[in-house]
């Protein structure tokens, strides 16, 4: 209840200062602010240099006829100094009475340095740029709450420089993965984020309607792989995308609704050369990123560099489990997972295949690519000429969960629209993490598609190198709203 309280105490004293401001004719909230450096080029200059910075108070120590602040902006955190002789009284007054931790100002002085050697500068004079109501959180001992610090994440973000960090490596994550695609000579592309069937991955997908065409339709699960692949027969031959996909999922620390993927399309390669260059590329995020291959990751360590180890789909869950899933009925697998203590969604073979496969993953640190996935877990990839019953495909393993997949696209548009169909039998069942057929695609595949790769991953794999649960690196995360005192619906 004090917290509550003491902060809506505050509150009702900062507006009464910001009325008296007002009063004595200062505006609170001005459109301009003078600025000759940022904090990070004050700090740099030398001694009895004339400088203006501008930022946010983050500490007021007063001392009777010296003032010291420390001022933020993007770049730092610097001290000024006030001195009633050097700004004058009325000036020193107004600043002491009337400004707080939190508000920002503009100021104007020149460079020194106090006799315990901090860099600093001595005002001359000072501007309100804006008057904060509510007060910092540290006067009430931080953000304590995960869901709080979420919520308030521009506090947590102002309070937490080593959380700005980790968006400035994000940042940094995307800016390399964008530049080593064009190095490799691939193509950047926009694909729709709303279509009318969802492809490219299987997924419980986000409905909403189109009003003008009076249509229903849904965001999309994958970045624009049927898109992509279109682009291929057009005629494109290396084409990425970097953008948001959206499943109307449960969430977990190593899955959210919405989350930004990186796909690549490449004509006249296949699965082989996908997990070459994905190698080259997550070796070449580590180090431009983060300067190191190493990393822990819930309670896995693991080295991203040198050659990266294979295990075989099929083999692993024999070897795990003694089930053969290849060979398995449906019973054996339930049989199996009940005996594991493995709860399951579906009595399917393609679900019954796919728990069995998570159940064994989380054993596995990696980094190693498993292949020979089933062709019942992988509807888009192409098959293996020695054993149809097995895909080219990948996956990159790390910390016992899945990071990346890759294809060698399916081009048969036969083998296409059977495996469609099969889908369409799984939605009509009630599998509603199905894929749902795209036949406009199968006609484009029968106008011809180069054999193709495709690959994926995404910002899961940033959150493993940083060892977060992913929706701490996003920067917003949805949350429910708060319910408030005066909300009608309440």
């Amino acid at each position: 209840m004090s917290e509550i309280l003491n902060i809506n105490d505050e509150r009702e004293i900062r507006l009464k200062k910001l009325q008296d401001l007002q009063e004595q004719g200062i505006n609170p909230f001005p459109a301009q602010a003078m600025r000759t450096h940022h904090i990070i080029d004050a700090l740099a200059l030398v001694e009895n240099t004339s400088t203006t910075i501008a930022g946010r108070i983050m500490t007021k120590r007063d001392m009777g006829k010296l003032m010291f602040c420390h001022i933020q902006d993007a770049s730092g955190r610097m001290q000024v100094a006030f001195k009633k002789d050097n700004i004058g009284d009325e000036s020193y007054t107004l600043f002491v009475k009337k400004i707080d931790s939190g508000d920002f100002v503009s100021i104007t002085g020149t460079r020194f340095k106090t006799h315990k050697g901090e860099e600093s500068i001595l005002v001359t004079s000072w501007t309100l740029l804006t008057k904060a109501i509510l007060p910092l959180p540290d006067k009430f001992h931080g953000i304590k709450q995960e869901d709080l610090r979420l919520r308030k994440r521009y506090l947590d973000l102002l309070l937490d420089p080593d959380m700005r960090d980790m968006f400035v490596k994000k940042a940094k994550f995307w800016d390399v993965t964008r530049t080593f695609m064009k190095e490799q000579g691939f193509f950047e592309v926009e694909t729709p984020y709303i279509e009318t069937t969802t492809g490219g991955a299987e997924a419980r997908p986000f409905r909403t309607h189109h009003n003008d065409f009076d249509l229903d339709v849904f965001l999309r699960i994958s970045i624009g792989e049927l898109w992509q692949k279109r682009l291929m027969a057009a005629g494109f031959e290396k084409t990425f995308e970097i953008g948001k996909a959206f499943r109307n999922e449960g969430s977990s620390p190593d899955h959210l609704q919405e989350f930004t993927n990186m796909e690549f399309y490449w004509a006249y390669a296949n699965y082989e050369d996908g997990m070459t260059i994905t190698q080259k590329l997550f070796q070449r995020i580590a180090m431009d990123v983060f300067g190191k291959t190493t990393f822990e990751t819930k309670g896995f360590s693991y080295d991203l560099a040198g050659e990266w180890s294979r295990i075989d789909y099929r083999e692993e869950v024999l070897n795990q489990t003694g089930i053969d899933i290849l060979l398995a009925t449906e019973d054996e697998m339930k049989t199996k997972l009940e005996e594991l203590e493995v709860s399951y969604e579906g009595e399917n073979r393609e679900r019954l295949t796919d728990t069995l496969w998570k159940y064994c993953r989380k054993k596995i640190a990696g980094p190693v690519f498993l292949t020979n996935h089933p062709k019942v877990v992988s509807p888009l990839s192409k098959s293996k000429p020695e054993n149809p019953d097995l895909t080219e495909r990948f996956q990159v393993i790390i910390a016992g969960s899945e990071l990346a997949n890759g294809f060698s696209e399916l081009n048969d548009p036969i083998d296409q629209q059977q495996r469609f169909e099969i889908q369409q039998k799984l939605l009509e069942n009630g599998d509603d993490e199905a894929m749902m057929p795209d036949w406009e695609f199968v006609e484009m595949l029968e106008h011809g598609m180069p054999p193709t790769c495709g690959f994926g991953f995404g910002e899961r794999l940033f959150a493993f190198m940083m060892n977060k649960p992913i929706r701490e690196t996003q920067l917003f995360p949805l949350l429910k709203p708060e319910i408030h005192d005066n909300d009608s619906s309440a």
